[in-house]
């Protein structure tokens, strides 16, 4: 199958973030077995979604992992000029949900498994195709646990995001969670009767307010724009009516860390700050919701040059938005960033793909290909 083809099957499947993907799972799975690779389904612990892990060549030797994820954002939003989830060819444009972040990589990898399954690789080339990452990269942990049990330890991991098939060596990491509070109902003519939700909150979104604004001074990676961890309130939702005294009040935070920062550390704070609403007679819930550490590749690690030399591109030295490439690089595994697309088009109506970008994703697939024989 062609890569255009491929995409058009793989848009098809409505794998979005949160939801069950046995369909697209069986699907790579069948087409990856026909031409001869070694494919393993390892089931997340949610039980309706699966990670896939494919080899094509000798497992026991060090060799490549070409990684990407197969779930999707949703496509609720209003401006899509077609059926999201059908892929629409328009002049050189693919337009469909992923058909940038990151089908497209997917699809161009898919297409160039028959070249490479006739490829006489003397080091492998794996595929590692994760579920959830739109979550907070919650289902690529499981198998990267796992690695060990189906492969050497690779030379390196290709993640395939968005990058316009320039390698990225770095990006921050990151760590979001979810507080609620709750009080006490009652009328707004008696607050001595009641415990405000949204009042006890307005401690924490302090708290994170002047996090923020001291993290602006440091430390720096002049790599990353802007230069410095961030924190932010992302969401704040509490309170049913104005004569109503709120009884719960919920808040979403976000930190982005440079390297060397682990992204969590950036929100204890705020979590010290919920927990001492407890001593006032509050209830405090506080969960994490994804956390994945910062990238950071070395400008002359061997992976880079290879990069550099199969592209024919010089790598950029890193990106403000994350990836799952910092979970392999944490379990010893270089990684970099490389894939086709524009992460600008991603996440929005009519999302699209230049058929031009899947065929010079294809052909790097390739030529890595043939780097391992």
């Amino acid at each position: 199958m062609q890569a255009i083809e491929v995409l058009e099957r793989l848009v098809g499947f409505p794998s979005v973030v949160g939801t069950p993907n046995g369909e697209i799972v069986a699907w790579i799975r069948h087409y990856l077995q026909s031409h001869g690779a070694v494919v393993t389904e390892l089931p997340g612990p949610e039980g309706d979604r699966s990670n896939l892990f494919a080899t094509i060549g000798p497992k026991e030797t060090a060799g490549y992992i070409l990684s990407g994820h197969m779930d999707v954002v949703p496509a609720a939003e209003s401006g899509w000029t077609s059926d999201p989830f059908r892929l629409r060819a328009e002049a050189d444009r693919l337009y469909g949900r992923g058909a940038t972040d990151m089908k497209g990589f997917l699809a161009a990898v898919l297409a160039a498994v028959p070249a490479l399954a006739e490829t006489p690789l003397r080091r492998p080339v794996h595929l590692a195709f994760s579920y959830d990452e739109e979550a907070g990269c919650r289902g690529v942990p499981h198998m990267i646990a796992r690695l060990p049990e189906f492969c050497a330890t690779p030379l390196g991991a290709i993640i395939g995001e968005p990058s316009g098939m320039r390698a990225i060596r770095a990006h921050k990491g990151k760590a979001a969670a979810r507080l609620t509070v709750r009080g006490r109902s009652g009328h707004s003519s008696r607050p001595d009767q009641g415990l405000n939700a949204i009042h006890a909150i307005t401690d924490v979104l302090a708290c994170a307010r002047a996090e923020a604004e001291r993290l602006t001074r440091g430390p720096y990676e002049p790599v990353f724009e802007p230069p410095y961890s961030s924190l932010q309130v992302g969401t704040l939702k509490g309170g049913q009516a104005v004569n109503i005294i709120p009884d719960s009040c919920e808040a979403e935070f976000e930190a982005r860390a440079i390297s060397g920062v682990d992204p969590i550390t950036l929100l204890a704070p705020l979590r010290a700050a919920a927990e001492a609403l407890s001593r006032r007679g509050f209830q405090i819930e506080w969960r994490e919701l994804s956390a994945y550490p910062a990238l950071s590749l070395t400008a002359d690690a061997p992976l880079a040059a290879l990069l550099g030399e199969l592209t024919g591109i010089e790598p950029l030295a890193a990106v403000s938005y994350g990836t799952e490439a910092g979970l392999f690089q944490r379990a010893g595994i270089d990684a970099i960033i490389c894939g086709p697309g524009d992460i600008g088009r991603a996440h929005k109506p009519d999302e699209f793909i230049f058929a031009g970008e899947l065929l010079a994703c294809q052909a790097m697939v390739e030529a890595l290909g043939r780097r391992c024989v």
